[in-house]
């Protein structure tokens, strides 16, 4: 455990130093802060845009943060050669890929926790409310996060990182999107597209349960239990993905 949080920690020093993080975190301020611009647009309605367009802009820069930066854990390590040096040390390959892991996701937290207290604030500022739901779709919008860094770390010991980050991209887009694969038109009914857009179903987590945008928005309450499972099927996801990653990175020729 101790070689964990080594690890952990000496990855969160090295992701902080990374331009592109601040990049997308001045991007979400811009999106943020802008919302408002949006909500003038729908009149009485703009606290309700402005919510919606702030979580939104979380979970998507959010999102771009885990890929970039994930999906460069370990091919970065093996491409500058000092994965070498650290693996020479009494440590388990596990163990460097768990502590670049939760090194992420300790970064992550402090991004989500950053942009919500901007979020929070901005709302109050502007005259409206901060309820339970909020916090609840913030809460569930870090799960999510954790669920996209361990299919990153994954595809950062399997491919290069742009393939990687295009993959993973990918399937963050098609996770929103799952229920359209489950209720597919009459026009895709019986042709061969059919079993190809139902396997994607199956095999792509739904991220769409981890969506509380519109309720948060709306003020509309959610029931805890819900929240309970919808985190509990995302971490069970995260936990997976994150054996994975682990399995083919002790399978990886060095």
């Amino acid at each position: 455990m101790t070689r964990i949080r080594v690890i952990a920690a000496n990855t969160l020093r090295e992701s902080i130093r990374d331009k592109a993080l601040y990049v997308l975190a001045g991007f979400a301020l811009v999106a943020i802060l802008g919302s408002k611009a949006l909500g003038w647009i729908s009149v009485g309605q703009d606290i309700k845009i402005v919510k919606d367009i702030c979580l939104a802009a979380m979970s998507v820069f959010g999102a771009l943060t885990a890929i970039f930066v994930g999906t460069n854990l370990l091919y970065k390590e093996i491409d500058k050669k000092t994965l070498y040096t650290i693996l020479a040390q009494p440590m388990e390959r596990y163990e460097f890929v768990v502590g670049k892991y939760f090194g992420l996701a300790v970064l992550l937290l402090l991004d989500i926790l950053f942009m919500a207290a901007v979020t929070a604030l901005w709302i109050l500022i502007l005259g409206g409310q901060v309820d339970l739901v909020f916090f609840q779709a913030v809460s569930l919008i870090y799960v999510k996060l954790l669920l996209i860094t361990a299919f990153s770390v994954l595809l950062s010991a399997l491919a290069s990182p742009i393939l990687g980050a295009v993959i993973v991209f990918c399937v963050y887009v098609f996770g929103h999107a799952t229920e359209i694969f489950r209720d597919l038109p009459p026009q895709i009914t019986g042709t061969p597209a059919e079993p190809i857009l139902k396997a994607i179903y199956y095999v792509v987590p739904n991220l769409s349960l981890l969506d509380l945008h519109a309720h948060a928005a709306n003020q509309v309450p959610v029931n805890g239990a819900y929240v309970l499972w919808a985190a509990v099927y995302g971490l069970g996801w995260t936990a997976a993905l994150l054996a994975l990653a682990c399995a083919a990175f002790e399978g990886k020729e060095l």
